[in-house]
């Protein structure tokens, strides 16, 4: 009979035999690993990656100048400042969002590998594509959800996106907030021989590594110049890892990649309470934070999304204000999408103002929408929660207890997060992991690229750390 504890002690046994990587043959010590010869070595080639994906009418879609939008920035900008303003709609893409991209290539690999069916673990897009892209190859299909809070209340949002991977074929397995789900998720792998289609393998980030290429050529193409800036919206950092790859493969060395999360600070995204109190599933700090200062909380061995890396800026939005965008997208522009890629417009129509009007700022994704990703269904969801929903000053919400949508575009504002700050958050993890074990050249080395700080910086934390705990 199956047990937890015997499950979990089996857990890289099942992981190794549903994504046919071997990871150990990458690792370099305790912490370190290779991870450019990992993504070399399992991932595929750019040109392999859009042929794959252009096989299955996923990628190349329209890069989209939303020119009311850059007149509203500019006219709260700066005299001679206010970027142009474009957006890559990746609600084009099959299913509607670009975990296409990753999902296409997960899915070639386990027909190519020979499995029979494919499973993924998510509450977001990334289920629904799965499950397009394993129907359009003829694969079963099995999302693991979790879903409801104890009072078996679900988000319109993720209800939604339940809908939609059942009207794919999948099988939906809807469960309850908590730690049953990579529990589950694993029985599922074991009892099915499905291919582990995780959003961290080489292969799921190497599928967004040509949506930072397309953004790359098709702004050279239509300015004459590199974006000056792509903001990307962060959630678990296979977005913006895969997406700067693409970047500097389309030779955008200068472009600074932004991350934009939605602020839940002080959420519990395992709380069975606030688990409904935030109104947005994904794109927030809930995930955003904790995938940055520990990449490796995932269901691979070796996470190949590592956002510190790519980090160029990291800033967050509220809730309210992404309501807000949402709206003037739809309103000014005549384009009705999702929450996740707006997310990000919110913050571009502040960091447009930064840069001259001659330069380009790129929003990189959108997401289809529907009846559950609505700012009205949301928002009375949470009324129903208790939570107060007014106009003002945004810097007032308290998420969990108030949403607050700006009076005017004038009170969209961002805040920073201190990027030294999350690296110094993810060396005492990593100190912590080394269980008093003193740290080699090589060790140093990979924690420096890690973080993007130099190695005397990971030497000197180290250094304090050992003195502070004697």
């Amino acid at each position: 009979m199956r047990s937890y504890p015997g499950t979990m002690a089996r857990r890289n046994e099942i992981m190794m035999a549903s994504v046919g990587i071997d990871y150990q043959r990458f690792n370099e010590g305790i912490l370190a690993f290779n991870y450019e010869a990992m993504m070399e070595e399992v991932g595929y080639g750019l040109e392999e990656v859009t042929r794959i994906q252009k096989g299955v009418s996923v990628g190349n879609t329209p890069l989209i100048e939303l020119r009311n939008l850059t007149r509203l920035a500019r006219r709260l900008a700066p005299p001679g400042k206010g970027a142009r303003i474009f957006l890559k709609d990746e609600a084009a893409n099959p299913s509607g969002s670009f975990k296409d991209r990753r999902a296409a290539l997960s899915a070639y690999h386990a027909k190519t590998l020979g499995y029979k069916g494919m499973i993924a673990a998510t509450s977001g897009n990334y289920g629904a594509a799965v499950a397009s892209q394993a129907a359009a190859l003829g694969l079963e299909c099995i999302v693991a959800q979790e879903v409801y809070d104890s009072q078996g209340r679900g988000q319109p949002e993720i209800l939604e996106k339940g809908r939609k991977c059942e009207a794919y074929g999948a099988e939906v397995v809807q469960l309850t907030v908590g730690p049953e789900l990579f529990y589950v998720f694993l029985l599922l792998l074991e009892e099915t021989g499905y291919f582990n289609a995780s959003l961290y393998t080489p292969f799921a980030i190497a599928g967004i590594e040509t949506l930072g290429y397309e953004v790359g050529t098709q702004v050279t193409s239509q300015v004459g110049r590199p974006p000056a800036a792509v903001l990307v919206t962060h959630a678990g950092g296979g977005n913006i890892t895969g997406t700067a790859r693409g970047l500097r493969k389309a030779g955008c060395q200068s472009t600074h990649v932004v991350a934009v999360s939605v602020d839940l600070s002080g959420l519990h995204m395992a709380s069975d309470r606030d688990f409904n109190r935030k109104s947005f599933t994904t794109g927030h700090t809930g995930f955003g934070v904790p995938f940055a200062t520990w990449p490796d909380r995932v269901d691979v061995p070796r996470n190949a999304a590592r956002p510190l890396r790519y980090m160029d800026r990291y800033v967050t939005v509220s809730q309210g204000e992404v309501f807000y965008v949402t709206e003037a997208l739809s309103q000014l522009e005549g384009l009705e999408r999702g929450p996740a890629g707006n997310t990000s417009l919110a913050a571009a129509l502040v960091i447009a103002g930064e840069y001259p009007e001659d330069e380009a700022v790129v929003v990189q994704e959108t997401e289809y929408t529907g009846a559950g990703k609505l700012p009205s269904s949301q928002l009375s969801f949470a009324r129903g929660l208790g939570v107060k929903v007014r106009r003002g000053d945004p810097g007032e919400s308290i998420p969990g207890q108030s949403i607050v949508t700006p009076e005017h575009p004038g009170q969209l504002r961002l805040t920073e997060v201190d990027l030294e700050g999350l690296a110094r958050s993810y060396l005492r993890k990593a100190l912590a992991a080394l269980e008093g074990k003193s740290l080699d050249a090589s060790t140093v080395c990979f924690l420096a690229q890690e973080v993007r700080q130099s190695e005397d910086f990971v030497r000197e934390f180290a250094s304090v750390s050992a003195q502070e705990s004697r």
